[in-house]
């Protein structure tokens, strides 16, 4: 002979007055769920603007080490002479003449 388990009535815990009553709860959970999503969006919205941000960073810097290196070969003094040499300007050979003030010397 087999032994019948007892079966559980589902109609008798989920009926109408108990849905009735349990409606806050549902809603709270419906609640705490779209918060659940919303904060996904959140972090996933800030993830990808670190990484916009860290990509734009580096194509500065790239562009800023760029820059400096074509300054600092510009502002050599043979660059400097080249270029200046097109317009007609010419690098001195002699050295420069230091000028005294008369009118300094006699006040002391």
């Amino acid at each position: 002979m087999t032994v019948k388990e007892p079966r559980i009535d589902f109609r008798k815990w989920f009926n109408y007055q108990w849905i009735v009553r349990n409606v806050p709860f549902f809603l709270f959970l419906a609640f705490l769920a779209v918060l659940y999503i919303a904060n996904g969006h959140y972090a996933d919205n800030t993830i990808r603007d670190i990484n916009r941000t860290t990509r734009l960073l580096k194509e500065q810097e790239y562009e800023y080490k760029t820059l400096n290196g074509k300054l600092m070969f510009q502002n050599r003094q043979t660059e400097v002479t080249r270029v200046v040499e097109a317009i007609g300007l010419k690098e001195t050979i002699q050295q420069p003449i230091r000028l005294k003030d008369s009118t300094a010397a006699g006040q002391q």
